[in-house]
C-alpha cells in the first residue's frame, strides 16, 4: 500500500510521486499508471478503469499500483492531472489568456468525455497540472486593479461556463445519437409531444421564439464563442470599474 504517514502527518499522493524511485530500474511509475488509465478510459469508458485491468495492461503484479495510489480517488486524481497537462496557455493580455484557458479546457474535455463521469469531489481535487492552468489564468488578471477574490471569481466563472457548456454539448450529441435527429426540426420532433403541448399553451412565448428563430440544435461552436465573449465582456467591465 502507499505510504501512509511521516513525522509531519499523512504523505500526499503528489509528494509520494515526486520521491525518487526505489530502484533505478523500477518499471512501474505514477506517470505510466496515469497514462494507461487515461488510455483505457478514452477507449472503453471510466468503468473499465480498475486496478486489475491496469495491472494486466502494464504487465505488473495485481497490487503493484497500490505502491503509488491508495484507491480509486487517487487513481482518478492521477488521470485528471494527466489530461490537464494538455493545457498549455501562452502568455499574453488577460482576455486572450482567459479565452485560451476556456478553449483548451473545452477541447480537453471533449477528448476525454469520461471527465464528466467523475465524482464531483474528484473533479474539484487540486492537482499540479490543474493548479498550473488556474494559476496562469489568475496571473493574467494580476495587477489590473482586482483583488484576489475578484480574480478567482473571474477565473472560476470562466471554468464553470466551460464545464456547463460541455455538459450541454455532450447531452445534445447523445440526443442526436439516440434519436437520429440532427436538424432543428428533427430535434424538436425528437423532444416529443410534451414540448409540443407546452408550447401550444402559449405560456412560453420568448422560449418559443428562441426555438423557432435560432433553432434548438444551434451550432455548438458559435454558442460557446458567444457565451464566452459575454463573460469576458463582464470581466472587462469589472476591471474598468476597478481603475482608480
Amino acid at each position: 500500500m502507499a505510504d501512509k504517514a511521516n513525522e509531519d502527518g499523512p504523505v500526499t499522493l503528489w509528494e509520494r510521486l515526486e520521491r525518487p524511485a526505489r530502484t533505478p530500474r523500477q518499471r512501474l511509475t505514477g506517470a505510466r499508471i496515469a497514462a494507461k488509465a487515461v488510455q483505457i478510459a478514452d477507449e472503453k469508458g471510466l468503468c473499465a478503469v480498475t486496478m486489475r485491468t491496469l495491472a494486466t495492461e502494464l504487465d505488473a503484479a495485481p497490487m503493484a499500483a497500490y505502491r503509488f495510489v491508495d484507491g480509486k480517488d487517487d487513481l482518478f486524481a492521477l488521470m485528471v492531472n494527466e489530461v490537464y497537462a494538455e493545457i498549455a496557455i501562452p502568455e499574453g493580455p488577460w482576455r486572450e489568456v482567459l479565452r485560451e484557458y476556456a478553449v483548451q479546457t473545452r477541447d480537453m474535455m471533449h477528448r476525454h468525455r469520461w471527465l464528466a463521469e467523475l465524482p464531483p469531489h474528484v473533479t474539484m481535487t487540486p492537482t499540479p497540472n490543474r493548479l498550473a492552468a488556474i494559476d496562469r489564468a489568475l496571473a493574467s488578471l494580476d495587477g489590473l486593479g482586482l483583488d484576489i477574490e475578484a480574480m478567482m471569481t473571474a477565473t472560476r466563472t470562466v471554468a464553470a461556463f466551460v464545464h456547463g457548456t460541455v455538459g450541454d454539448e455532450v447531452a445534445l450529441a447523445e440526443l442526436h445519437q439516440v434519436s437520429g435527429a440532427h436538424t432543428p426540426e428533427e430535434v424538436r420532433e425528437a423532444l416529443g409531444p410534451q414540448l409540443q403541448w407546452m408550447l401550444a399553451t402559449g405560456r412560453f412565448p420568448v422560449y418559443e421564439r428562441h426555438l423557432y428563430e435560432s433553432g434548438c440544435a444551434e451550432e455548438p461552436q458559435a454558442h460557446f464563442d458567444a457565451g464566452l465573449e459575454l463573460i469576458l465582456d463582464g470581466i472587462a467591465a469589472r476591471i474598468e470599474r476597478a481603475k482608480p
